[in-house]
Order: C-alpha cells, then sequence, then structure tokens
C-alpha cells in the first residue's frame, strides 16, 4: 500500500479512502495470488504461482487491513457508503478468518495440488489467447511446480489425515489434464519451445506424484480431522456471511426442509420419480459426446420458456453457455462437475458446466439425473442459475459490491430457480424432473446437517457420509465426495437451502409491498441487480430495511 493511501486513511477516514484501500487490496490479492487471477479473467500473471513461503505475511497485510477498515467513524455516511464498508469488512473478514482459523497452509494438502491443477486449467478452459502463447505460459508454471511442493512439504507442520487422502488421489488422478488436455497448446510450438514444455511437464508430473508418495505413508500419523468449534462457526456465519442466525437456527432450518421434501417425495404418485433411472428415459446418449449435446440442446427449452413467461430478463451481451467434461484431477470433491462461470475480469462473456464423465452403468447421481432429465441441474447451473446471476453481478458498477461472491446469495439463487421453474408449470406434475427437484432440494438440505454437526465437533466424518445416504437419499460415492467437499470447505454446504431461504422471505415481502403492481420476473430482475452480496444487505437495498444486517452484526 502506498505512503499517500496510508497517509489518507489515517487523516479523513471518509468514503473515498474506503473505495481506495479496497481497489488496492484487491490489487494486491490479484497480484498474490496469479493463479486465481488467471481464473478470473486477469492474464497478468499467467507463468506464474503463489509463493508459498510468503503466506504468513499476507495473513498479516489482511489483519492489518481488516483493523483499518472496521476503526473507520460512520458518521455522516450515506447509506451505500456504509453498506460498501460493511462489505469490505466482511471480505476482509474472510481472509483472516481463513488464516486465523483454518490455516490451510499448514493444514491441507489440497491447497498445493489444487493451485498446480487450477495453474493448468486455468489457462486451458478458455481461448483468450494464442495456443503459444498459453503453453508458454503454462511451461512457465510447471517449471516452478516442484520447487512449490517443495515448500508446500515444508509448511505443512499440522497435516489433517482426511486432506491429505484427498489430496493424494487428486495428485494421482489428474495426469490426463496435463498430458491430454495440455498437449492440445503445444502445436504452435517450435520444437525446442515443446521439448521445454514437455521437460517441465514430466517433471511437474514427477513433483505430484513425489508430493502424494511423500504424503501417504504419512497418513496414519497425521492429525484427525478438527472442527473449527462452535465459537468460530457462529462468528463465521455473522462476520463474513452476515446472517441473522446461529448455528443451531442454521442446524434447525436445515432439519425442517429435510422433513419438508422427504416427505413431498413421498407424496409424489410414484416416489420414486424422486431417484433418477436411466430406463425411464427416452433415449440413452451412446457417448460422451452425445451426453454433452443432450445437456445443452435442453437449455434451450428453459430459455424460451423464461422469455415467454417473463420470468428474468435476460442481458444482450450474455455470452454463450458450454456443457464440458469434468477432469479427473477435480473429481474427488466435486463428484457432480461444477459450474465455471465468466471471470470477474473476463473480456469472454462464455461460460461452463463440467460435468462428469459420461458412463450409462454408473450409480452416480448426478449421472443418473443427466441422462433421464438434465434440465433440473442444467437450470442450478446455467440458466437461469449460477451463469445467468454471475454473469449480470460480474458488471455491478461499484467495485466493492462487484468483487463481492456471496456463496449464500449465488447457491441460494440456483437451487431457488429449481423450485421456481417447477411452479411456474415448466415441469409436469408427476414427472422425472419434478421428483428430481425434490430430491434436489431434500440432499440440499441434508448438508446443512453435516457441515453444522462436522464443524461444530458433533459428527465423524462417516457420521457425515451415512446421513447424506440415509437421509439425503444419495448413493456411496456422491456421499462420499458431498462429505469430503463439507470437509475441505467449511459452511459452503449451508449456502444452498439458506440462501434459498432467505430468497423466498424476501419474495414474499417484496410481493405484500408491490400488490396489485407485483410481477415475478420484476423481482427477479431487481434481485440480481445488486450482484452477489448477502441477502440481508439486499433486504437493505430492495426494501430500505436494515434490521436483518442489524441482526447480524450486533
Amino acid at each position: 500500500m502506498g505512503a499517500v493511501l496510508v497517509a489518507l486513511l489515517f487523516a479523513a477516514p471518509d468514503p473515498a479512502a474506503l473505495h481506495a484501500l479496497a481497489h488496492d487490496y484487491y490489487a494486491w490479492r490479484d497480484r498474490k495470488d496469479p493463479v486465481g487471477s488467471s481464473d478470473q479473467g486477469l492474464h497478468t500473471w499467467d507463468g506464474e504461482l503463489s509463493d508459498p513461503a510468503t503466506f504468513l505475511e499476507r495473513r498479516k497485510h489482511v489483519d492489518a487491513l481488516l483493523a483499518q477498515v472496521a476503526a473507520m467513524p460512520l458518521d455522516g455516511w450515506s447509506k451505500d457508503d456504509k453498506i460498501d464498508r460493511l462489505l469490505l469488512r466482511a471480505q476482509l473478514e474472510r481472509d483472516a478468518f481463513s488464516g486465523r482459523v483454518l490455516q490451510e497452509e499448514e493444514t491441507n494438502p489440497q491447497v498445493y495440488v489444487n493451485e498446480c491443477s487450477g495453474a493448468v486449467f486455468s489457462l486451458l478452459k478458455k481461448n483468450y489467447a494464442p495456443a503459444r502463447t498459453r503453453a508458454l505460459a503454462a511451461t512457465q508454471r510447471l517449471q516452478k511446480m516442484p520447487a512449490f511442493l517443495e515448500q508446500g512439504k515444508k509448511n505443512l507442520v499440522r497435516p489433517v489425515g482426511l486432506y491429505a487422502k484427498l489430496a493424494v488421489a487428486s495428485a494421482r488422478g489428474g495426469d490426463d489434464l496435463y498430458l491430454t488436455s495440455l498437449m492440445t497448446l503445444a502445436e504452435g510450438l517450435s520444437g525446442e519451445e515443446k521439448a521445454a514444455l514437455v521437460q517441465a511437464r514430466d517433471a511437474a508430473l514427477k513433483a505430484l506424484h513425489g508430493f502424494a508418495d511423500w504424503l501417504e505413508p504419512r497418513i496414519p500419523a497425521m492429525a484427525a480431522f478438527a472442527p473449527m468449534g462452535r465459537k468460530n462457526y457462529d462468528d463465521y456465519l455473522r462476520r463474513v456471511l452476515l446472517l441473522p442466525l446461529d448455528a443451531d437456527q442454521v442446524a434447525m432450518l436445515g432439519q425442517v426442509e429435510l422433513n419438508r421434501y422427504r416427505g413431498l417425495e413421498a407424496l409424489l404418485a410414484d416416489p420414486s420419480l424422486a431417484s433418477p433411472d436411466p430406463s425411464r428415459a427416452k433415449s440413452i446418449p451412446a457417448d460422451q459426446q452425445a451426453f454433452l449435446a443432450a445437456y445443452e440442446a435442453r437449455e434451450k427449452e428453459m430459455i424460451e420458456f423464461l422469455r415467454q413467461r417473463r420470468l428474468v430478463t435476460l442481458p444482450p451481451d450474455l455470452g454463450a453457455f458450454t456443457i464440458r467434461q469434468l477432469p479427473e484431477a477435480f473429481k474427488p470433491t466435486s463428484p457432480g462437475g461444477f459450474m465455471n462461470a465468466p471471470g470477474l475480469y473476463e473480456k469472454d462473456a462464455e461460460g461452463f458446466y463440467f460435468i462428469p464423465t459420461y458412463n450409462p452403468k454408473s450409480q452416480n447421481f448426478y449421472i443418473r439425473a443427466a441422462i433421464e432429465d438434465p434440465r433440473p441441474i442444467l437450470g442450478h447451473e446455467g440458466i437461469p442459475g449460477h451463469f445467468l446471476q454471475i454473469s449480470i453481478a460480474n458488471h455491478v458498477p461499484d467495485e466493492i459490491r462487484r468483487q463481492h461472491g456471496d456463496g449464500v446469495f449465488v447457491e441460494g439463487w440456483a437451487l431457488y430457480g429449481e423450485e421456481m421453474l417447477v411452479r411456474q408449470g415448466f415441469y409436469p406434475e408427476g414427472s422425472a424432473a419434478q421428483g428430481q427437484v425434490l430430491r434436489l432440494s431434500r440432499y440440499r438440505a441434508a448438508r446443512i446437517g453435516v457441515d453444522v454437526n462436522l464443524h461444530t465437533g458433533k459428527w465423524s466424518f462417516e457420521d457425515a457420509v451415512r446421513y447424506f445416504m440415509e437421509a439425503g437419499g444419495l448413493d456411496r460415492e456422491a456421499a462420499e465426495g458431498e462429505a469430503a467437499g463439507a470437509a475441505a470447505s467449511p459452511l459452503q454446504k449451508i449456502t444452498y437451502m439458506t440462501g434459498k431461504w432467505q430468497i423466498m422471505g424476501l419474495l414474499g415481502r417484496y410481493r405484500d409491498r408491490q400488490g396489485k403492481d407485483f410481477r415475478l420476473g420484476a423481482f427477479h430482475d431487481a434481485l440480481l441487480s445488486y450482484g452477489s452480496l448477502p441477502l440481508s444487505v439486499v433486504e437493505w437495498l430492495m426494501l430500505d430495511d436494515p434490521r436483518q444486517v442489524e441482526a447480524a452484526i450486533r
């Protein structure tokens, strides 16, 4: 941070100083996380990895910024400026929490394996530059990986066995990303450049396998998974997510919604419709390519329905939404695939949904569901779900709000959209798609029970797997992946149902206020216009009611 900005902050802690600090912080963060920057479409440092030897220095910097923002007096500030300060503080609280409580650099080997795979993946996923340019950047990153992983070993002074198992699986299962996907960039290289790429790739793979070999025999002696504890959990809910709830209230919400959707499944004329069954499908894709094509074809139906009913406005600059195969390196913690929306700095508006490798005999819930009817999952990931919402959020003018990626809003909107389409008549009564929506809501509710009980110390990892199978209705493979994801990403699993619950409450209040002028599509457009903000903040902006925010930060 420059001397002029520091002087400004201490001399005049006003909204201009707040925004200057925020802008400086985002630039610093992007520079310190070059792989994350590449993933978000900022390609200034495409040949670099982060420096794992400086993580303590980075933590101290975040703590110092947080103290400055927290100390700013708000006298005379407008509502919008107060909201921006609240949001920046929550962003810094999130980063400070990671260092203070999770301490992933010391405990989680996935940090290092994931950065390596992300370093390659972020250069491959879009044709943002000529293949040769990206290949040369990949060579630079690959050359840095052996030293990066060696420093990771030094940092891992308290590795957790569960995280190490996931890291070993990713390190050994991701070769295709390096051996096949990466090499699609090599066609434009000279012979010398290609040789350098292959040499760097082979050394990086050797280092990754060596990292797995170093971890595996140490796992029995590693620390067991340690929950963050109740106080830390409650602090995250309020300080980071700005939720006016504590752990017990979140757990009760999960139980209420689980009972509701489990019961609604039983009320179906044919309750088996809630469990996807490819044998009921009109046609089964012949191969992976046909599987991907079937996904994309159904998206057009959804877009036409949304337009006809005026349920949401699709921006004219909305990019293409493409379905791709999930790289094996990401399978251990993302068994259902994942959405890759346009990056925050992206010039290309295209987005992707990465789906699991096609297997018509698979027992994986997501694959079975996609064969029978891909639309519920597609609506969650694409339009009107993540792709549409994040594409709009990326263009919010206010920098602090544009940078705020609140997971409760993001996942809550996507889950809300699944049921909204049912209620609006997109899926016929008694259809497999309707049953699938109920099952998807059921296991998202089960996620809450797993997350709260796992991270407050009430459940073991096996308890979490069993709960996903018994209460959530998932198969063993999907349940283990879900539990692994919950353990590795605290509080992420509560975001879906908690966000949907908040949106439903906000919808009801909005409709009451609008009266005869209420239109559902107008609510959706207004909701999406604010960006990915905590819904307590959205309620303050939309209804001029700050009570939910005040309850969260009291």
